[in-house]
């Protein structure tokens, strides 16, 4: 076995208490101001999307429902607002 005594130690209370409350918990909602999508991130997932449609009408109904169209005003897709 690799490691001290009291490490393995520490991991089986670790497991064991892990396995009493029924698995991993489920990750807190993130709180504050989400993370800003950047227009270099925004223009790469066009070019993806742009990739894989079928075609343009496949493309435009893609980027629509991922919020990666203009908006309605021509200005910041709704994935940035």
């Amino acid at each position: 076995m690799s490691g001290s005594l009291e490490v393995r130690k520490f991991l089986f209370t670790q497991d064991d208490g892990m396995s009493r409350q029924g698995g991993p918990s489920v990750p807190a909602q993130r709180s504050g101001e989400p993370s800003r999508i950047s227009d270099d991130q925004v223009h790469r997932a066009r070019l993806a999307v742009a990739r894989s449609a079928l075609g343009t009408e496949d493309c435009r109904m893609l980027l629509d429902m991922l919020g990666l169209s203009p908006g309605e005003d021509g200005g910041a897709p709704p994935v940035q607002r």
